[in-house]
């Protein structure tokens, strides 16, 4: 449940952004972006949208929601030279698990 900067990239773009680790394995880490855009999203978007409620403890800038909409492979290469800004308070993490348990 560490936190990373990373570039994040998407059809024919991208940017450098927050991301969630959620696992590893082999060369492959599975992450959640992590976004500070909420009150313009669609109501059915926001109700995927996990709120951080430590988000100072977890390194963040402002308040920050975990998208939880697709889970993203990058190559575990995009993290090698990085550390982590931070991680998740464990408060939030068990937050985190029972809000993704809720929405199956």
């Amino acid at each position: 449940m560490d936190i990373f900067i990373t570039y994040v990239s998407w059809g024919s773009g991208g940017k450098s952004r927050p991301v969630l680790v959620l696992g590893r394995r082999e060369a492959v880490v599975f992450i959640f972006c992590i976004t500070t855009q909420y009150k313009a999203k669609s109501p059915s978007v926001r109700a995927r949208y996990f709120k951080i409620a430590d988000w100072r403890q977890a390194g963040l800038a402002k308040q920050s929601y975990v998208d939880t909409n697709t889970v993203l492979d990058l190559p575990i290469a995009a993290l090698d030279s990085k550390s982590p800004i931070g991680k998740l308070t464990e408060s939030d993490i068990h937050k985190l698990l029972e809000f993704l348990n809720a929405s199956r």
